[in-house]
């Protein structure tokens, strides 16, 4: 256990150096968990019921549980005690809770990782046996709504018809339109999405059609229509103003404090942007969304815009490719949450805003990018920015060979939905007072 420790540690040390964005990628452990000092050998007095279950509850069983993500269950002591081998190579490895913010640079309220005292008990329930202990000193179960995370929704829609996912293949983006019928705005407190078929869903975007829009009316109402030509453009320019939320692996659901929420105006209709990837056998996938409406009109409204590149070129073998995606801030606003996104070639990102006086400041930092990993990372301390801020973000690549999981070194890469092409991409969520900003928040200087 000393000599596992001892590695756990040197990797812990390597990834809190930090640096600029791009000094190290995929082959060492994309999560920055402190690595826990050695606990004594075969602690026996640490157990399941008291010690364990409780850290199990708060990090782990959101997603270690049936129906969602991660491959087992953690919620009883028979499946941590299955699992153990497992606990203890996902905390020496480094890879799990999965977080990937370079420490020091910010503070961000959903912070996975676990405190040295937690790792280290975990590691000695481990080396111990996995013991089990008195059931009395266990906490109360962590209740979880069925089926959804937001609680009950007030609203579920579902894809009208499910979409049949070949054995093989490549498959385009689909685009599904879902009437959402409201005659009055409404105000949205959570909102999920809940794939039918997680092992053929990459990830689900929803977008909102404005009322009178023009874009897919041609399509009849539940049938998938692919994603190419006029209808990607269509897709960018409503992503800037009315998407709703997405669905990623690891990415929690929406769901905004009291007095906070996102306008849905009359007339909408929802957009379903689904990226469905073969698993080798004939399948299908009948998509749903669950919506919880505030009682009331919030007193701040969420809004999200994004931050692009779509113009590079990333050179073939070229080892560390930096792009920068530059906005200009139309109104104040306050920040609230950073969401960095792009491909198998991704190595490294980073955030910062300039002050219309000058000041520079970095605001996420994530040197060890990992595709398989989508996160949205919400500021500890929100942040008020100012008309006329200059947002910033570089988006690294990996194009050489070095990277286990590029497809090609061999090619140059360019924007594009597939996982071989690429995206340099930011999202910002903030929120402003109802009624009181721009239709359009940003002025884009760089595509």
């Amino acid at each position: 256990m000393t000599i596992r420790i001892a590695v756990a540690a040197a990797i812990a040390v390597s990834i809190a150096g930090g640096g600029a964005p791009g000094e190290a990628h995929r082959p060492a452990p994309a999560s920055p968990v402190a690595a826990p000092t050695a606990p004594p050998a075969g602690d026996s007095a640490v157990t399941y019921h008291r010690d364990v279950a409780p850290i199990l509850q708060r990090s782990c069983q959101e997603c270690h549980r049936p129906g969602e993500v991660a491959p087992m269950s953690l919620l009883s002591y028979a499946q941590a005690r299955e699992s153990a081998s497992r606990i203890q190579e996902a905390l020496l490895s480094g890879t799990m809770p999965p977080w990937f913010a370079d420490p020091g640079v910010n503070r961000f309220s959903n912070d996975r990782r676990l405190s040295d005292a937690e790792a280290r008990t975990l590691l000695s329930w481990v080396d111990a046996g996995a013991p089990e202990g008195n059931p009395a000193d266990a906490p109360p179960p962590r209740q979880f709504a069925e089926g959804w995370t937001i609680g009950q929704p007030d609203l579920i829609l579902e894809m009208p018809k499910a979409f049949e996912v070949p054995a093989k293949g490549t498959l385009e983006y689909q685009f599904i339109v879902i009437p959402l019928g409201f005659t009055e705005d409404k105000w949205v407190q959570a909102f999920e999405i809940r794939p039918g078929n997680r092992s053929v869903v990459h990830h689900v975007t929803a977008v909102l059609r404005a009322p009178g829009s023009t874009w897919l009316t041609d399509v009849p109402v539940g049938e998938a229509r692919p994603k190419r030509g006029e209808s990607t453009l269509a897709t960018s320019l409503s992503m800037s103003s009315g998407a709703i939320g997405a669905y990623t692996p690891g990415q929690p659901a929406v769901h905004y404090p009291t007095g906070r929420a996102m306008r849905i105006p009359a007339g909408s209709d929802l957009v379903l942007e689904l990226h469905y990837t073969a698993n080798g056998k004939l399948t299908a996938d009948r998509t749903r969304v669950g919506f919880v409406f505030a009682k009331e009109p919030p007193a701040e409204q969420v809004r999200r815009f994004v931050i692009v590149n779509t113009t590079f070129v990333i050179p073939p073998g070229d080892p560390s490719f930096r792009v920068e995606a530059v906005a200009t801030l139309r109104a104040d606003v306050k920040l609230t949450a950073l969401h960095p996104h792009m491909h198998l070639r991704g190595k490294a990102s980073e955030f910062r805003v300039v002050t219309p006086e000058g000041e520079t400041r970095t605001l996420l930092r994530v040197s060890r990018y990992d595709p398989a990993w989508q996160l949205r990372y919400h500021l500890a301390d929100e942040l008020v920015l100012k008309k006329g801020t200059r947002l910033e973000v570089s988006s690294v690549f990996d194009n050489s060979a070095s990277n286990p999981i590029n497809p090609d070194p061999a090619v140059p890469v360019r924007w594009g939905d597939q996982n071989w092409d690429e995206m340099a991409l930011g999202a910002f969520e903030v929120v402003v007072p109802r009624g009181a900003a721009p239709r359009v928040l940003i002025d884009r200087h760089n595509r």
